[in-house]
């Protein structure tokens, strides 16, 4: 039986993997109605994209900011790429728009997604419209969500295998823990349109700091 998950599998593939060039801590989020340059001065409205950069020049900027300081606020960095009809940003290292207050921020007027991996801590999922986090749950316990309407995506979680409720006998997390990410990823996918593969980012991303974020 063919792998409905093929395409969404190196996104949990592990770090310095030949088809993971995201590593094992990032966010990517999805933004309907923005262009890049209006994401990115929404991340950090006082300032100025630093400008066009490769995901690799993004790499070096993330790990200089890292050792600048003690980890705990993320990759100081975002960039930002346009596919199909979203602008679609990618954080390296960094957490910050599966913080529900960020991405209701940034999804002022607007649709947008959130999925973030992060091998220490937890995955997450957050889709968001102007302003307000409609659903949000983290993958491998899809049958706890929250948000203004848990429910608004169960057709679509259905499809792509995220259980609903809990199966009589088993815990509320009892999912296959490697796929967890690639099915939110494939929800994402879903409601945008957008299918991420290993070279989504190949292109110049615009860059912008978090600054804002700094202290989060």
């Amino acid at each position: 039986m063919p792998d409905a998950l093929a395409r969404f599998r190196w996104l949990a593939a592990p770090p310095g993997a030949a088809d993971n060039p995201l590593g094992d801590v990032f966010c990517v989020s999805f933004f309907h109605g923005l262009e890049p340059a209006e994401v990115a001065a929404r991340i950090d409205p006082a300032g100025a994209p630093v400008g066009s950069m490769t995901l690799g020049e993004l790499d070096d900027a993330v790990t200089e900011f890292i050792e600048g300081t003690d980890g705990g606020y993320g990759g100081g960095h975002v960039g930002v790429t346009r596919i199909g009809e979203w602008s679609v940003m990618v954080e390296l290292c960094g957490w910050h728009t599966t913080l529900g207050e960020n991405l209701a921020r940034l999804s002022q007027g607007c649709e947008a997604v959130a999925v973030g991996r992060h091998d220490y801590a937890e995955h997450s999922f957050l889709y968001a419209v102007d302003g307000e986090i409609v659903t949000a749950f983290t993958p491998h316990a899809s049958v706890n969500r929250r948000g203004s309407d848990p429910d608004r995506l169960k057709e679509p979680m259905r499809r792509v295998g995220l259980p609903l409720t809990a199966t009589a006998g088993k815990a509320a997390w009892d999912v296959r823990w490697d796929d967890a990410l690639p099915k939110a990823f494939a929800l994402a996918a879903r409601i945008t349109g957008v299918t991420l593969a290993a070279d989504s980012f190949a292109g110049p991303l615009l860059v912008a700091s978090v600054t804002e974020w700094s202290q989060v």
